[in-house]
């Protein structure tokens, strides 16, 4: 009997498998795919070996004794081969984070596996030079045959060696369709599309057409750039579009979208064949998470509305565009009632409490729609702007930075509220950063609507400055612990500072 077809290479072998197997438990994203084709090997070599000394004990004829133990010197190679794969290939190389291919390891063990067959068989006597020129012709036979097969396995091999085309790649083909390369196998690769489908691409079609990688370049992180385009009329300057868009989408962080670079605006066009009376723009940004195109792009076309919307700019409409309607008095009767729902808001704003009717519909008149889209800043702390914002729909956050320069909560504010006052009574920098929890309307309330109010009735900004100095040390009381006595003297002392900041800011002559 040979003496690698021995009974005592069956415990160390089967111990070397045992301990794989530990092994691959203890590591339990190690690929264990090939520990099973080991265990097989060994349940083969065991009772092959076993066979060969009962033959042996027995006295069974000799050929068959030479079978069997040729046969289990074989599988033996083979099992000591495979487990120095798993042991290289499978967890070592994957401990090390070393990736290698399916491709290259079946090529590499197939590989040693013709060695070992060679190996045995000349220790068996059987000539291989006879073998090799017979296999020789049926090799070239075989290939004529199967030009096509053999054109996609090299190509697959080619596209592992080379590493051009990677598990996890997002890819866009010739006929545009895009997808992510999950596997190169040997015939062909698998892509799954956007449309929750599977493709199967042969390896030689890769090979022969053009392929983009997305969002993949040398020395950059992965992020792959996408437009969103929108329209606006022409009687809007360019310059003010690109800013007012610009801002909201760098103002805020949008999930999906890369802070470097930054999102970016251009005038993509001003008019198309003459007819047009809008201009086209584009919002250029860099996405991060390539699967989620469609909704980060959304995410983004909420964001340019909302900030064109704030900024009193529509979307542009055909200039072929008819409306007709009836004067049935029903588009004044909606006025009307936004105006009244708009003043009952004023109303319920404790800042605005003690203003008559006639000045609530004044302010009511000259409010502007703000809506906020979910993530968006409304204010930003240290930020100088002349306005307030009420509160009539939605949720917002308000953030302070502490001084480790992170933004800590201190409240929630929910409809109906009001935030920024300080800016708009005082011309003071925003005191802290307020960003939309979810969709939010506002209306906002510039220092110049409110200029006239105060200019008719300059008692009002003794009125304002007592709310506000109330509101103010009411906070600082539940921070600070406050007695009564102190906040009498700092409700007092606050009083005459913001009023003095008022008649300032509004240019308020002493009584």
């Amino acid at each position: 009997m040979p003496a690698l077809g021995s009974l005592r290479l069956i415990l160390p072998l089967g111990l070397t498998v045992v301990l794989l197997a530990a092994l691959f438990r203890f590591a339990p994203k190690a690929p264990r795919k090939r520990l099973r084709r080991s265990t097989i090997l060994y349940s083969l070599y065991l009772l092959l070996t076993l066979g060969a000394a009962l033959a042996n004990h027995f006295a069974v004829s000799e050929p068959i004794a030479r079978t069997f133990a040729s046969t289990a010197e074989l599988i033996e190679l083979l099992l000591i081969i495979n487990l120095a794969a798993l042991l290289l290939f499978d967890l070592l190389l994957w401990l090390t984070r070393v990736g290698i291919s399916d491709i290259l390891h079946d090529l590499t063990v197939g590989a040693a596996y013709l060695v070992a067959v060679g190996y045995s068989m000349h220790r068996w006597g059987v000539n291989l030079t006879s073998i090799v020129a017979t296999s020789a012709v049926a090799t070239a036979v075989i290939g004529l045959s199967l030009q096509s097969t053999l054109g996609n396995v090299i190509g697959g091999l080619a596209l592992q060696l080379d590493d051009s085309i990677g598990d996890g790649d997002w890819v866009e083909l010739e006929n545009k369709t895009q997808g992510q390369v999950k596997k190169v196998r040997w015939r062909h690769t698998v892509i799954e599309t956007r449309d929750h489908d599977t493709l199967i691409v042969p390896n030689n079609q890769l090979l022969t057409q053009t392929i983009k990688i997305l969002g993949k370049r040398a020395g950059a992180p992965l992020q792959h750039r996408m437009w969103v385009y929108f329209n606006v009329d022409h009687r809007f300057p360019p310059g003010e579009v690109l800013r007012v868009v610009e801002e909201a989408l760098r103002g805020a962080p949008i999930p999906g979208v890369s802070a470097e670079p930054p999102p970016q605006v251009i005038c993509y066009d001003l008019a198309r064949e003459n007819r047009d009376s809008y201009c086209y723009y584009a919002a250029r940004y860099h996405l991060i998470d390539i699967a989620r195109d469609d909704p980060t792009s959304s995410a983004v076309r909420e964001r340019i509305y909302a900030a064109l919307q704030r900024a009193q700019i529509p979307l542009a409409l055909p200039a072929s565009a008819l409306f007709l309607s009836r004067e049935d008095g029903k588009s004044e009767r909606r006025l009307r009632k936004l105006q009244t729902s708009i003043v009952a808001a004023l109303r319920g704003i404790v800042l605005f409490s003690r203003l008559a009717e006639d000045e609530l519909g004044r302010l009511a008149e000259s409010a502007k729609r703000a809506p906020f889209v979910k993530g968006e800043v409304a204010t930003r702390q240290g930020a100088q702007a002349h306005w307030l914002y009420v509160l009539l729909k939605g949720s917002v956050e308000v953030r302070v930075a502490a001084e480790d320069g992170i933004d800590r909560r201190v409240a929630v504010l929910r409809a109906p509220a009001f935030f920024g006052e300080m800016a708009l009574m005082t011309g003071a920098p925003r005191e802290a950063t307020v960003v939309a929890l979810d969709e939010v309307e506002c209306l906002r309330i510039d220092k110049d609507d409110f200029r006239e109010v105060i200019a008719r009735r300059p008692e009002l900004a003794q009125e304002i400055s007592d709310v506000l100095a109330k509101r103010r040390v009411e906070l600082e009381a539940v921070r600070d612990n406050l007695d009564t006595d102190t906040k009498r003297r700092r409700t007092e002392s606050e009083r005459s500072r913001i009023l003095a900041s008022i008649r300032e800011f509004f240019a308020l002559k002493d009584d």
